[in-house]
């Protein structure tokens, strides 16, 4: 491969889509990126053109910005620990032009269809062109097609996914009104802490399944997650009991401020991370209810039997994994389940990856460096995929020792803890340099 004519195609330029770009470029392999938006960054462009950024006005991530930056590219100093989608964006800015990136990147370029040939090659198909390359990366992320659940009956209010919340009074005007948030994830949590202030929604409902373990953003004075992390030699059981109890000592039980008793074991699930939700839970502000068992109109009916009036309903119910660019026939992902050699490889098709289809803890970014990493010295020849056969079976074991400690849901079909995902992808590494040709 040469600079003069780019062989490797990858379909989006958020963070899996900067970062492939970053380790290809190290190993000197030219690539052409396509993003559909204006702009770089996917999910944290705040209102990006694209329609696919998730990211609300007031959001903060909840992942310590240590864990978060490249080795060789630190965030600025004065950045808060808990940075702001605008500093995110910003970071991501700046690190593209810092590794000069941004000439590969193809703006407002959506690929239409993704097409593998008989000769193994991939057919790209743009707006107004076709263009043919030997490999292609997918980073196009997962949390841009909303998932909506199915509940019986009807609701005559206003309804939205919180993919399209913006703000208290974009796109619905929820001030003074009866809100329903129906979810129990980071980003539902969020929303009805916000929207629980006085003076805003007149009284804020939140829905959960299961419940759920809240864990805050700082314990004893540091980040959370800097005080809680998968140490690979310790059996995962004890450390769940350890951090059980550290958080209990810290914070209490959720049940001490009102809400249901969890129906799983702590960190069997994503974690919900907030310094506010139990004590705006505490004080009144929201009312934690149990799952919608029917839609009656103007009214919402619980599992527990109770019936309340609600104006406006925010289903925080998570995403569909979809690719639009992709004949169904070749590939999808029925109830989120996309089973990936080490997140990344379909077994039998080695000249496609997948970078950043993870729900990674405690955070993506520091996860799809190394996936970027991995595919670029795949590209580069350093390293060699097992057999097919071999692939498939590693995948099934990979599932049962990862996705088996979650809890069974759609949400935890591409659950990974990203320190054992590290150490279990560098023992990989070092086997696919040893089947590799020598150079």
């Amino acid at each position: 491969m040469t600079d003069q004519q780019p062989r490797v195609c990858i379909i989006g330029a958020g963070i899996s889509g900067i970062a492939s770009g970053k380790f290809l470029r190290e190993k000197h392999i030219a690539y052409d990126c396509f993003e559909a938006s204006p702009s770089l960054g996917g999910n944290w462009v705040f209102k990006n053109p694209n329609g696919m950024s998730s990211a609300y006005r007031s959001l903060h991530i909840d992942t310590s910005k240590k864990k978060l930056e490249f080795p060789d590219f630190p965030m600025p100093p004065e950045y808060p620990t808990f940075c702001h989608h605008s500093h995110i964006r910003q970071y991501f800015e700046d690190l593209t032009d810092h590794f000069n990136l941004r000439d590969a990147i193809h703006f407002e370029s959506p690929v239409r269809k993704a097409k593998r040939l008989e000769n193994g090659t991939w057919r790209i198909t743009l707006d107004d062109e076709e263009r043919g390359y030997d490999h292609l990366i997918v980073a196009t992320g997962h949390h841009w097609d909303p998932k909506l659940p199915e509940f019986p009956g009807r609701f005559d209010g206003e309804s939205i996914h919180s993919h399209a919340y913006i703000d208290p009074f974009e796109p619905l005007n929820l001030k003074g009104k009866r809100v329903l948030v129906v979810g129990i994830g980071n980003s539902a949590v969020d929303i009805a802490c916000e929207l629980s202030n006085r003076g805003l929604a007149e009284r804020l409902v939140l829905s959960t399944r299961r419940g759920a373990y809240v864990v805050p953003k700082y314990l004893f004075g540091r980040p959370i997650d800097q005080v809680v992390e998968t140490n690979p030699f310790i059996p995962l059981a004890l450390q769940r009991k350890a951090a059980s109890w550290l958080i209990r000592l810290a914070v209490g039980r959720v049940e001490d401020f009102g809400m249901p008793t969890p129906d799983h074991e702590l960190l069997t699930a994503h974690p919900t991370v907030s310094s506010d939700l139990l004590q705006r839970v505490g004080n009144g502000d929201i009312t934690v209810k149990p799952n919608v068992s029917e839609l009656r109109g103007d009214r919402v009916e619980f599992t527990d039997g109770t019936v309340e009036p609600f104006d406006a309903i925010i289903y925080a119910t998570g995403y569909n994994i979809t690719f639009p660019f992709f004949d169904p026939g070749f590939l999808s992902a029925p109830d989120n389940a996309l089973p990936l050699f080490k997140r990344v490889f379909v077994p039998g098709v080695d000249n496609l990856m997948f970078v950043g289809f993870a729900q990674a803890i405690p955070s993506i970014i520091g996860f799809v460096q190394d996936q970027a990493k991995w595919v670029a010295s795949y590209l580069a020849g350093e390293y060699s995929l097992p057999s097919p056969d071999e692939m498939r079976a590693a995948i099934k074991r990979d599932e049962h020792r990862m996705i088996s400690h979650y809890v069974a849901s759609s949400r935890h079909t591409m659950q990974v803890d990203h320190v054992l995902y590290a150490r279990d992808l560098q023992k990989e590494w070092k086997r696919g340099r040893r089947r590799a040709p020598a150079s």
